[in-house]
């Protein structure tokens, strides 16, 4: 079996040892880069599996990697910054990022996301989508609860769909309001969290501990998966 291929991109040495020793550990074939382009080379001779990204690099801004690695590779870019500022997470994802992390960080946790965000990559959402007792049939706009149908409005679906086709990833609430509602209403985040809570009462999901709808304060939802 082959191991997936994380290419790990930080100038900081002792950042680039955990990770390599934690990835291992979970499964992962690490290479590194300390600078921006050096991991577009890298990336471009030996194109790994995944990204895990740094967004003060020595050379030049992560966002400036992000948007030269989505000119030609949709391979999963996780973001590992110091940068906590909600707007620094929304232009990271807008630009391409499927994650974001922000340092101090569990390895335990980074592995999580990275196994989710391998699992979606090059994949659509299945016609069927299994989540503890919940199936979520895309096909034929049907969600049921251990066999029994839930009634959930078209709009609630259409939410459902679009965090579906992306398992694990943090979609952002302004590629959601723009694509359930609207470029007319990319800042009308009062509905999307109307709707989001609609969504969990009907699913079962506590936003207190959530098991399948996960929030990204000020950034977005994601789907959780294991």
């Amino acid at each position: 079996m082959t191991l997936p291929r994380v290419l790990v991109v930080d100038d900081e040495p002792p950042i680039r040892k955990l990770l390599r020793i934690g990835l291992d550990a979970h499964g992962c074939a690490v290479t590194e880069a300390d600078c921006g382009r050096a991991a577009l080379a890298r990336a471009a001779q030996e194109p790994p599996d995944l990204v895990i990204l740094d967004l003060g690099l020595p050379d030049m801004d992560g966002h400036e990697v992000i948007a030269e690695l989505r000119g030609w590779t949709q391979v999963p870019i996780i973001v590992l910054s110091v940068r906590d500022h909600e707007q620094e997470k929304i232009r990271a994802l807008d630009a391409g990022a499927n994650d974001y992390v922000v340092k101090p960080f569990s390895v335990n946790e980074l592995a999580a996301r990275v196994r989710a965000a391998l699992r979606g990559r090059g994949e659509g959402a299945p016609a069927v989508i299994e989540l503890g007792a919940l199936q979520v049939d895309l096909a034929g706009n049907r969600v049921t609860r251990a066999g029994v149908a839930l009634a959930l409005t078209r709009k609630e679906f259409a939410l459902l769909r679009v965090l579906a086709r992306h398992p694990g990833r943090v979609v952002t609430q302004r590629q959601l309001l723009d694509e359930l509602w609207g470029p007319g209403h990319s800042e009308d985040t009062h509905y999307l969290r109307i709707y989001i809570s609609h969504l969990r009462q009907k699913l079962g999901d506590d936003p207190a501990a959530p098991r399948l709808i996960g929030t990204e304060p000020g950034v977005g939802y994601r789907l959780l998966v294991e």
